[in-house]
């Protein structure tokens, strides 16, 4: 019995021996494992540039756009959309991002429509003090701006040849009056037309000598707003000595934008406010709503009446207006807060987070409806319950912009795909060839920033001669796409007669500008990639400048400094 105990022990331990020796893992197969895991894990890895999130890579190394070393992509933004960025919870709280879920039915808003403006001189009672005769000023009585005329005052003496070969007929005339009464009468008459008073005609003929020099006596009131003349200037018959205004009834004129114009309507009461008289406040209605809009403000001219017997309301004052029986509430309407809203151009922009639990934000583009104090009506791209940023979105934009996600200046690829432009590759002619062309396309771009059309039409030309001697055969397909098209939009700003069409056509040009000069090495000196977004019909466009500040070759004047840096080339 006991040695029957003792086999069975003994062949317990040998079959766990045999079994470990059997299927005991070589520490190579365990070495390969972890390695075949490891290479696993950074097969995966994916590298790209801080400034140019766009690249991606499979290996680090440098970006080919700007030359900074690759660092490895994060990780967690897998499971979001292309649209979709994730920011930290220590850049929520540096930033004091804040949300609202977005309701309806109970936003309740009867605050008046507020208006703001300036007063402007009534142009209605402006009016001309012109001479009736030609001569020379000899004395002005009117010497300053500001001056106060009145009705029948002497305002000026002039010396007139013209008159006093007048007063010689005169004279004789009336030497003949009672046996040619109606030549007498026709001379007489004649003085009427140079508005010259009967009394002094009654004294040259008493006398019988001719009066030199005629005083002109005003035929209006008002204050002066224009002198045209000086003491010893020569005046003609009709033109102006001086311009008056009535100051008695002033405009007060507003700029009404676009979503307000539905609520305006001639007749209606506006309560006034004038930053000079903090406490007091002036009644007019509504005379005229300008029947154009401004493409450029988006806004129209809306004016008031107002009567300043006073004198308290002088020309240039800013005023701002409440606009009274306009009052209107969004009970029923689905509505967000003002301040989630950013403007680019034509476009309102918003930021949502699909998701409550998580840091994940989405630019979304509505379209915006009335507003009211601090709300704006939605009419499309919101619905009910989605969360919005309503503090912080600006910082939440330059988010969005760094990791080169859809965002208030990048809506799709900013003009320029950078990808496509980081493959190319030009050859040591042409880039050299460019580099030195630079010169005339800077040319061209500053002629577009002073609106100079003829000067738009030569710097176009002399590029264009200076490109012509390349020969585009021996580039890559999209190498020669890209100046082909160059060659294309130089002709056709060439042939474009106005200067609105010319910018249209450099539109394009600059896209295929950009994505070239990007395949030049050791581009010097720098150049900074500028973009507007509400050039093009407020879909962006492109340009290249050697200077960081803005000037903008799409609007001149009008928007001077809309824009910014979206990218640098230099030397590497």
């Amino acid at each position: 019995m006991n040695k029957r105990i003792v086999y069975s022990v003994v062949a317990c331990f040998v079959g766990l021996g045999l079994g470990y020796l059997v299927f005991k893992p070589s520490e190579e197969k365990v070495e390969d494992r972890v390695e075949t895991a490891h290479n696993h894990e950074e097969a995966e890895q994916m590298w790209t540039c801080s400034m140019h999130p766009q690249i991606m890579r499979e290996e680090p190394g440098d970006c080919p756009i700007c030359g900074m070393d690759l660092i490895p992509a994060e990780a967690e933004t897998s499971g979001l959309s292309a649209n979709q960025f994730r920011m930290t919870d220590n850049a929520l709280a540096l930033a004091d991002i804040q949300t609202t879920v977005i309701g309806s039915g109970n936003t309740e808003v009867t605050n008046g429509l507020n208006l703001s403006g300036k007063i402007v001189i009534n142009a209605d009672e402006t009016a001309t003090q012109p001479a009736h005769f030609d001569g020379r000023i000899e004395s002005l009585s009117v010497t300053s701006v500001g001056q106060q005329i009145r009705m029948g005052q002497k305002v000026a003496t002039v010396y007139s040849p013209a008159l006093i070969a007048a007063q010689q007929e005169l004279i004789t005339a009336s030497k003949l009056k009672e046996s040619q009464p109606k030549l007498y009468e026709a001379v007489r008459n004649k003085f009427k037309n140079w508005k010259i008073h009967s009394s002094i005609l009654d004294q040259v003929e008493q006398s019988g000598e001719p009066v030199t020099r005629f005083p002109i006596y005003s035929q209006v009131s008002g204050i002066v707003s224009e002198i045209e003349v000086n003491e010893g200037a020569h005046v003609m018959d009709g033109k102006p000595i001086f311009k008056v205004n009535n100051l008695n009834t002033v405009w007060a004129e507003f700029d009404a934008y676009e979503n307000q114009i539905s609520r305006l309507q001639n007749g209606q009461q506006l309560a006034i406010a004038v930053n000079a008289y903090p406490d007091k406040t002036f009644k007019g209605s509504i005379s005229f709503i300008d029947p154009i809009l401004n493409s450029e403000t988006r806004t129209v001219i809306v004016r008031a009446t107002l009567v300043n017997k006073e004198d308290l309301l002088k020309p240039g004052m800013f005023v701002e207006a409440s606009l009274t029986g306009a009052q209107q509430n969004f009970s029923g309407e689905l509505t967000i807060p003002a301040s989630a809203v950013m403007w680019t151009g034509e476009r309102s922009l918003v930021y949502v987070k699909p998701n409550p639990t998580q840091p994940v934000f989405e630019m979304r583009e509505v379209d915006l409806g009335l507003k009211q104090g601090a709300f704006y009506q939605i009419k499309s791209g919101l619905s009910l319950g989605e969360e919005l940023v309503t503090n912080g979105t600006f910082t939440v934009d330059a988010a969005a912009q760094l990791r080169g996600k859809k965002s208030m200046m990048n809506t799709a690829s900013n003009n320029i795909n950078t990808a496509e432009a980081a493959d190319m590759k030009l050859p040591i002619a042409f880039q050299n060839t460019i580099k030195a062309e630079m010169k005339q396309y800077l040319k061209l771009k500053d002629a577009f920033v002073d609106s100079d059309t003829m000067q738009v039409s030569r710097a176009a030309e002399e590029l264009l001669d200076g490109l012509s001697g390349l020969d585009a055969s021996i580039l890559e397909t999209m190498e020669r796409s890209h100046f082909s098209k160059i060659k294309q939009r130089l002709q056709a700003i060439i042939a474009a007669e106005t200067l609105i069409q010319k910018r249209e056509e450099f539109v394009v040009l600059n896209e295929n500008m950009v994505a070239l000069v990007s395949a030049i090495q050791s581009l010097n000196p720098t150049l900074y990639v500028q973009r507007c977004p509400m050039a093009n019909d407020s879909k962006g466009a492109v340009w290249l400048s050697e200077f960081q500040e803005i000037e903008n070759p799409y609007y001149g004047e009008a928007m001077a400094t809309c824009g910014s840096v979206i990218n640098t080339f230099s030397a590497e």
